[in-house]
């Protein structure tokens, strides 16, 4: 083996059977060590029955856990400009929606990253990028959505290209080029969802620039039948779909997500019953942003609690970006996800982990398995509990991609 992590109080595989109770999930092992060889997860059990490993480099986990990398599945930390005078207008009393509608949000980051190189893009998000690998982060998705004309987007979707080959955590791309109406097509907005679906899409698909493509389904950006339109042309290119929903306002977002097969329906603080029932009949996985309902004071927080018991799976991510979440805290979010979503500490880091992994269509990710990959954190720490219990700090003390720390 190359390396060898002992001493851990335990190790949280996050391997166990889904659809049940989260703790039957993590699958907690006490009393083993893990070893790591060529950056797969070589074993697991006790040191005593490990394979030889006498030059194998040793990380002493002084009595911390050891768990699998985070996923995060949602972040926009591609971006240029600063929203810090809108924070300022919010705490005032001005909401989300009333900003945006005075020439503000997505359309002041717009013009930024409009003006900014791709080699600025790049520059601007690593230090984004480094903050969530020292919160245990190993794997990120990052979407565009902040060019909203052709060049822009793309050159957004090709510094996330680039940032692959120079920074060690894993990403996977994202097109949401119908984030918002271009302020120059407000009046015709029916020529950007053209431009997206003719000839945006077309290219992402050609060049293998994305994973996935999105859209925001909100009163204040795309209406149902241009979510379809988005999906329809999505599946004869075969890129998977996701969306935003029922944010902001209560419009059957999900139900749209469910009956267009999204492996995703993001946010989802207005969701309703009837929303629910149809993403547990759909299969479509919650993703949470507590961060973003909290910074951009856009109560009620999603219904986590509700979600979890009607069988749907929920991931949660930071969802990174300039105007409604700017923080690259896992910890917070794992602490609202209890607080104010209604989860539990075991479904909370799950929701960074195995379904947090789903939600990117990577199962092997998240998880600690033999043969698997040895993208693990090692915390300072003794359980899982307390993550979202220290409310906002940091306890991940070694972040491995591929068994490298990085």
């Amino acid at each position: 083996m190359d390396l060898v992590i002992r001493n851990a109080s335990e190790i949280v595989t996050c391997d166990g059977p889904l659809g049940g109770p989260a703790e039957a999930t993590l699958a907690v092992r006490r009393g083993v060590c893990v070893g790591v060889k060529s950056g797969r997860v070589a074993f697991i059990g006790p040191e005593r029955e490990a394979p030889a490993c006498a030059d194998a480099r040793i990380i002493d986990a002084l009595g911390g856990f050891v768990g699998p990398g985070f996923v995060d599945c949602h972040t926009h930390v591609v971006f240029a400009g600063d929203r810090s005078e809108e924070f300022e207008q919010r705490c005032q009393g001005r909401t989300y929606l009333e900003i945006a509608a005075a020439g503000g949000g997505i359309a002041r980051t717009v013009a930024a990253t409009r003006r900014a190189t791709e080699a600025e893009l790049v520059a601007l998000a690593k230090p984004r990028l480094e903050r969530l690998g020292a919160q245990g982060v190993t794997t990120v998705e990052i979407k565009s959505g902040y060019g909203l004309e052709l060049a822009a987007e793309l050159r957004m979707l090709r510094a996330i290209d680039r940032l692959r080959e120079e920074q060690p955590l894993e990403l996977i791309a994202t097109c949401l080029g119908l984030h918002a109406v271009p302020p120059e097509l407000k009046e015709r907005r029916g020529e950007w969802v053209r431009q997206c679906l003719d000839e945006l899409l077309p290219l992402v698909a050609q060049e293998r620039l994305a994973a996935f493509c999105d859209a925001f389904v909100e009163q204040s950006a795309f209406t149902h039948d241009e979510g379809r339109a988005l999906a329809a042309k999505a599946k004869e290119l075969g890129l998977p779909l996701r969306l935003h929903v029922d944010q902001l306002t209560a419009n059957g977002g999900a139900q749209l997500a469910a009956e267009l097969g999204a492996v995703t329906a993001d946010h989802l603080e207005q969701i309703t019953p009837e929303g629910i029932a149809a993403m547990k009949q759909a299969g479509t996985i919650a993703v949470l942003a507590p961060t973003s309902t909290l910074f951009a004071r856009a109560r009620p927080f999603a219904p986590g609690r509700a979600l979890r018991d009607a069988g749907v799976p929920v991931a949660l991510c930071t969802n990174c970006n300039p105007g409604s979440s700017n923080s690259e805290n896992v910890s917070l979010a794992m602490g609202l996800a209890c607080l104010e979503n209604g989860l539990t500490p075991a479904e909370a880091y799950l929701g960074f982990t195995r379904v947090g992994a789903l939600a990117v269509q990577r199962p092997e990710l998240g998880r600690l398995a033999v043969g698997g990959p040895a993208d693990l954190v090692v915390f300072g720490c003794d359980s899982y509990r307390a993550l979202p219990y220290h409310l906002a700090m940091n306890e991940a003390v070694v972040t491995l991609k591929a068994g490298r720390p990085i």
